[in-house]
């Protein structure tokens, strides 16, 4: 493998690395808004949330261990998934639930966006594997804008 080979599989690893701080800051935002939600859809967006919440935490050790197979180094901690990350904090334990399921759909797509990247990334790399994994989140990314975006109409 010669150094564009080398400058995809880079590519490939911070694009990993990205993803998986994205899962993880948009894990941590999900379950602010599933402990701090209330008002009349309290029970809905409170499973909605938590449900959304699982699915994000399951595929971390995934992404992580993606890029051990590639042989490079994973975030270490909350302040380089801080720096890594696209998804925005969210401080505000009052903040309307409508609001919330909009903060929430705006942060899946720089998910989805993201995850097209490590598409991308993949298969410059030739990583064959992660080429076929990133689909799959990809359709969960798909299907948390879905089901939040519903609640919006």
């Amino acid at each position: 493998m010669g150094s564009s080979g080398d400058n995809s599989k880079t590519a490939l690893v911070q694009a990993l690395n990205g993803a998986l701080a994205d899962h993880l800051a948009l894990y941590v935002k999900t379950k602010n808004f599933h402990w701090h939600v209330y008002g009349p859809r309290f029970r809905d967006l409170h499973l909605l949330f938590d449900e959304q919440a699982k699915q994000l935490i399951g595929l971390v050790d995934i992404i992580g261990e993606r890029v051990r197979k590639n042989g490079e180094k994973t975030l270490t901690s909350i302040g380089s998934v801080a720096a890594h990350t696209r998804i925005a904090d969210e401080d505000d334990a009052e903040l309307p639930p409508q609001k919330m399921v909009e903060e929430l759909v705006t942060a899946n797509r720089k998910l989805h966006e993201r995850l097209v990247e490590v598409k991308l990334a993949s298969e410059e790399a030739d990583d064959y594997a992660t080429n076929g994994m990133v689909d799959d989140w990809i359709d969960q990314t798909e299907e948390r804008i879905w089901f939040l975006s519903q609640n919006l109409k």
